[in-house]
């Protein structure tokens, strides 16, 4: 049996009410997970469904998971972080939307995901790879490395949310859905001034026109019904064509693609002939590890990247240039 057959509609028993997965999507929107994990679990309880023959879930239990997610491992040879994932996703499908508990799962089902040392650019490096960019593409670079934000923190910074005379930017919603601070980099600052004017006009034009309303999270647009429209809820980095919002239907602005920025990245790593794998992420690496190499205290770097434990920054004690130890090999002994 294929794994992932051809993509055909899911007709689940009628008498259950809605189709199934109309009902996952309307238990993710009431719990608020984030539109990603939203679709990622839409998708991984089609496939199951499908990999199943098409069988309704409620036939199945934790042996069909289990064979689903080994599946997944042996036959796709897919990274550990995947099939959590899915796994996840399966579990909310049971649970939150058929009321149902998948009992105890074999041993071998979760994946254990490997320790990796973090790629980590010397400072040098990633002076090359920042001047390679420009526009919107370096201040993001910027705001990766001067202040080791990950991608989407970036691209979902709101006007608001930064802080040009303390030098902050507020990280809203963050992993694990938590707020954080952390620098904003002079550089950055006097870079992004001219950038928000010049958003500042398209807002104008916007509002001009009848548009210029932005998302806002939660039930806050309910709440502040104009906030929607004000200067300070919008995007720092707007895209710059309008898109159909997919769960209001509204026409408006969303923030740039991460997509957009990934491919620069990779593209000025090769521009500028590093010999590494060089993501958006592994800027939020180098800034850690330079900090720690300047003797900033790891507890600070800590609070800075806003890791929930202490021993998820250690991980950047191991690729400091002296070693995790300070240790100096006998070769380099005076």
């Amino acid at each position: 049996m294929r794994l992932y057959p051809e993509m055909t509609q899911i007709s689940p028993d009628p008498a259950a009410g809605p189709r199934l997965l109309d009902r996952l999507t309307f238990e993710a929107r009431r719990r608020r997970l984030a539109l990603r994990t939203e679709r990622a679990y839409r998708a991984w309880a089609r496939r199951y469904i499908l990999f199943h023959g098409k069988r309704h879930p409620s036939e199945l239990g934790a042996e069909a998971v289990s064979e689903f997610l080994t599946a997944l491992a042996v036959d796709l040879g897919v990274a550990a972080a995947t099939q959590n994932q899915a796994l996840a996703a399966l579990l909310f499908l049971y649970r939150e939307v058929l009321g149902l508990e998948l009992g105890p799962l074999p041993e071998a089902t979760r994946a254990s995901r490997p320790k990796r040392l973090p790629v980590v650019l010397s400072r040098d490096e990633a002076r090359q790879l920042v001047a390679q960019f420009a526009g919107v593409e370096r201040l993001v670079v910027l705001l990766l490395y001067g202040g080791g934000l990950r991608l989407l923190e970036v691209l979902r910074l709101r006007v608001k949310d930064l802080d040009f005379d303390r030098h902050e930017i507020t990280v809203r919603s963050g992993k694990g859905d938590r707020d954080r601070r952390t620098m904003l980099p002079a550089i950055a600052a006097l870079e992004l001034r001219p950038h928000l004017e010049v958003v500042r006009r398209w807002h104008q034009r916007d509002l001009a026109s009848g548009f210029g309303r932005v998302e806002l999270p939660g039930a806050l647009a309910r709440k502040l019904p104009n906030a929607t429209a004000e200067w300070p809820w919008q995007w720092v980095f707007p895209s710059i064509r309008f898109a159909t919002d997919p769960r209001s239907g509204e026409s408006r602005r969303h923030h740039l693609f991460p997509e957009r920025i990934q491919r620069a990245v990779s593209k000025a790593a090769r521009a500028a002939g590093i010999a590494k794998r060089v993501t958006c992420h592994t800027l939020r690496h180098s800034f850690a590890t330079h900090l720690l190499e300047a003797g900033y205290d790891i507890r600070t770097v800590q609070e800075l990247l806003g890791h929930r434990q202490v021993s998820t920054t250690m991980i950047y004690t191991h690729v400091l240039n002296k070693g995790g130890l300070g240790v100096r090999s006998p070769l380099d002994a005076p």
